[in-house]
């Protein structure tokens, strides 16, 4: 197991009826930014129950922030922030929002001439201004990490950053928001969480059986309520667990100590940045294509994979490990999500050669858990995804 740091300071307030404790969260010393999306929120109940929780506090509203957070509109919070000598943000919403308001928490102090810079070099944040969270969205896992990702569609590009100085000061996670979610937004979250921990298991053996069992258990969790939460998402253990799952996929424990691979959210955000595909199928829409370029380096895991997740006792390690891929296609299918770019758009033909050229401009030129992913490999893999 390699050396690490933990460091995860955010609150979790989890269960039915906790959004009620955000008058006690939330400073009542700060005028507040209330940030959220197209106003899903005024439709299912949340807004409510958040403004009246917020009754005694000052509060200041932000809408319509997209479902890729578009860097155009966060400066127009910014100057809000910046106008309104706002002290704390409030983003309720999913990982989009959330996202959103770590680049305005990190905009906000920033002392550069140009926010983006932030993004475009990379500048990690230790210091940004406090916010606190209300999911209603389970899928990234951005209520209890510091990573986000910003899209700038007048230049097709999007962009991560992070810093200790992202992690939201409390997160409140009420499983019932899970009952007003459309399918398509249930089918992406599942297919987020599953993807955000192969993306930290299915490297190669590193000798940290715990964190494997980690990984493991919240794969076998998510296949299993899956079916439940398309179905009837008014089922509350199934809510529960889901949300809790996407949580626990992407907070930081089970990467601790092992390899992580993350070139398919590399690649697969070239995919949104062009076409606006959304986040969750242009990962299943390149992992199936990354696996089978990487098999050799990673038939170890897969095989591991196929046994533990999908029973597979039987065949070569070879067999297995060409099994685990295809199962995992076919789950991400179950969700009524399509795994080919084919799918989703007639404009296919030389995109691997825009997606080369991008990530070349951006530095990401050494991808995977052995850095040997370059922009010509990325554009291969895209290929094999048509």
């Amino acid at each position: 197991m390699r050396n690490f740091e933990l460091y995860v300071p955010t609150k979790v307030i989890f269960g039915e009826g906790e959004i009620q404790k955000l008058k006690t969260e939330v400073p009542a010393d700060k005028k507040i930014l209330l940030l959220y999306g197209g106003g899903s929120i005024k439709k299912n109940g949340i807004y409510e129950q958040v403004i009246s929780a917020l009754e005694q506090h000052e509060v200041v509203e932000f809408s319509g922030i997209e479902a890729n957070p578009e860097y155009t509109t966060l400066l127009k919070a910014l100057e809000v922030i910046k106008s309104e000598n706002i002290g704390f943000m409030l983003a309720v919403g999913g990982g989009s929002v959330i996202d959103g308001v770590k680049f305005l928490a990190s905009a906000a102090l920033y002392e550069g001439d140009n926010p983006w810079d932030i993004l475009a070099r990379k500048i990690r944040t230790f210091k940004g201004l406090p916010f606190g969270t209300v999911l209603t969205l389970p899928a990234t896992g951005s209520e209890m990490n510091s990573g986000a990702v910003v899209s700038r569609s007048e230049t097709n590009e999007k962009l991560v950053m992070g810093g200790p100085g992202l992690f939201p000061k409390f997160s409140i996670c009420d499983p019932t928001v899970v009952r007003s979610i459309p399918t398509r937004q249930l089918a992406n979250g599942i297919a987020d969480a599953y993807t955000h921990v192969l993306e930290q298991y299915m490297t190669y053996p590193a000798h940290a059986p715990l964190q494997d069992r980690f990984s493991e258990a919240i794969l076998q969790t998510l296949i299993e309520i899956a079916p439940t939460v398309m179905k009837d998402p008014n089922n509350y253990k199934a809510a529960a667990n889901f949300m809790w799952c996407c949580t626990m996929a992407l907070n930081g424990y089970i990467q601790k100590g092992v390899p992580t691979d993350w070139s398919i959210h590399v690649i697969a955000h070239e995919l949104t940045a062009f076409y606006g595909i959304d986040h969750a199928r242009t990962l299943a829409v390149i992992l199936p294509s990354a696996y089978t370029k990487k098999f050799e380096q990673k038939k170890e895991k897969l095989a591991q994979y196929a046994e533990r997740i999908f029973n597979m006792q039987d065949g070569t390690l070879e067999e297995k490990a060409k099994f685990a891929i295809h199962k995992t296609e076919e789950f991400y299918q179950s969700l009524g999500i399509k795994t080919r770019l084919r799918d989703y758009t007639d404009t296919y033909e030389g995109f691997s050669h825009k997606v080369a050229k991008s990530l070349t401009e951006h530095g990401l030129t050494a991808l995977g858990e052995h850095q040997d992913i370059t922009p010509e490999i990325a554009a291969e893999i895209v290929e094999m995804a048509y």
